[in-house]
């Protein structure tokens, strides 16, 4: 039921968030101590996260018809252009040089074994930079029967990868420097700055894909993962560190639609456990669109310690943003900002000619759009409205999709829901679409593409 609501979502709106074995590592163990270097405890410190890059090797596709038709049929993802997105990222990081980058998840398209393979081989140029990566696998990226490649009017299956592969191929981009690794995920701990540690957790659940035939998109953090969690709490609170929670599955909800499989399936049990532990601050993706969550809610009673649920966008999908954050060691005050990839700075730079690249960000908001609107006309094709008023309710959802995926929706409220076609998505009876422009056009008191708060203590 799950796996029909989410292909469902995907096929209707672009609204497609990425849809266990267990890890061969011991608990509690540390894996490489590396030397100490002068560093300088009290100096603010930048650092990124980026989700859902869904990176496909550019080696498995041919530009044919079946990669066209998988494109257009998809969720929005701009995969035409992932390897250029990804060396544009290598490219931001080694101009802006963050401490550290953060991914959480859905690393690759499907899980391909190339994919990963190329992908990796970018993040180790990026540590060569200086910058550190720390990875967690996404739904996507393990056991995936759907790995393919493209050639012709033909979609061939592709080598994709297990549980053992993927702790070979990223091995050094979070789990070699762990201070301790979960038994039963591939979930670690690593101090990624003085003062700060990050939970990286493995909310996937991929042990039966291959028995599903598809890769399964529900989340959840295992009973004893939550208890691994508290012992590092505990080890932290030696040091009095603060800790940033990394998680693919969003903690909290960020739609109002009733639909399942993005928000973790034990998020209350999850919610118990942090707030136990005094972990104030969760970053996750999964669902492709900008949101900052707080539960309790800003103008609640509720006495409960808040905790945050970023959801950064996907890398993938239009705006192509990642998270810029900073943590300040002494106050432990955090902010938060999206920020896009400069897709046309690094075309100028490498002396690229492709139009396309060179004025990426109109190119992709305009392609995201007018995929919005194409598939908001594809679902009205049998309603009982005339042409002329199809059209005018399908320029409203590609308005509103660009905005809301960007996190940017409550700036252009006023002038969306003054658009005619507004008006008679509203006059709607129930239905996928009318619901999901209302859940688009919900009124928010919090940004959310910007968040400054302060990380709790242990």
């Amino acid at each position: 039921m799950k796996f029909t609501l989410l292909m469902l979502l995907s096929s209707a709106l672009i609204l497609s968030g990425c849809r266990d074995t267990a890890s061969t590592s011991l608990n509690a163990a540390a894996a490489v101590t590396e030397p100490e270097t002068a560093i300088d405890s009290t100096a603010p410190v930048s650092f990124w996260v980026a989700t859902d890059t869904h990176y496909l090797d550019k080696a498995l596709e041919d530009g044919g018809q079946a990669f066209q038709t998988y494109v257009t049929g998809g969720d929005g993802k701009m995969l035409p252009y992932s390897d250029e997105l990804t060396e544009a990222l290598v490219y931001d990081v080694e101009q802006k040089k963050p401490e550290f980058l953060i991914l959480s998840g859905d690393l690759t398209n499907n899980g391909e074994a190339s994919s990963h393979k190329e992908l990796a081989a970018k993040l180790h140029r990026i540590e060569a930079m200086g910058t550190s990566v720390y990875v967690i696998p996404g739904n996507h990226d393990i056991n995936n029967p759907w790995a393919r490649s493209f050639d012709g009017d033909k979609q061939v299956v592709a080598d994709h990868i297990n549980v053992e592969d993927f702790l070979a191929t990223y091995e050094d981009f979070g789990y070699h420097e762990a201070l301790s690794r979960d038994a039963d995920s591939l979930s670690y701990v690593v101090k990624a700055a003085p003062g700060l540690w990050l939970l990286m957790i493995d909310s996937a659940q991929y042990a039966h894909n291959e028995e599903y035939n598809f890769p399964q998109t529900d989340g959840r953090i295992l009973p004893s993962t939550l208890s691994w969690m508290d012992e590092n709490v505990k080890l932290a609170a030696q040091e009095h560190a603060s800790i940033i929670t990394v998680m693919h599955h969003n903690l909290l909800s960020h739609t109002s639609m009733a639909v399942s499989g993005f928000k973790l399936n034990n998020s209350q049990e999850t919610m118990k456990t942090l707030r136990k532990d005094g972990l104030n601050l969760v970053l996750s993706g999964h669902i492709h669109m900008q949101d900052i969550r707080r539960d309790p809610a800003e103008d609640s009673i509720d006495p409960a310690m808040p905790v945050y649920d970023i959801a950064t966008s996907a890398m993938a999908v239009n705006p192509h943003q990642y998270g810029a954050m900073t943590f300040d060691p002494v106050s432990r005050a955090f902010t938060y900002n999206t920020a896009a990839v400069d897709v046309e700075g690094w075309a100028q730079a490498k002396d690229i000619t492709d139009p396309h690249l060179l004025n990426f960000k109109s190119y992709a908001e305009d392609t995201f759009a007018g995929e919005s609107y194409e598939k908001a006309m594809t679902r009205l094709k049998d309603s009982t409205f005339t042409e002329a008023q199809k059209q005018s309710m399908a320029e409203v959802m590609s308005k509103l999709n660009v905005k809301y995926f960007a996190g940017t929706a409550a700036d252009s409220l006023d002038e969306i829901q003054a658009m005619p076609g507004y008006k008679l998505w509203e006059s709607m009876e129930g239905g996928f679409m009318s619901g999901y422009i209302r859940s688009m056009a919900e009124h928010s008191e919090q940004s959310n593409v910007s968040l400054e708060m302060v990380l709790t203590t242990q």
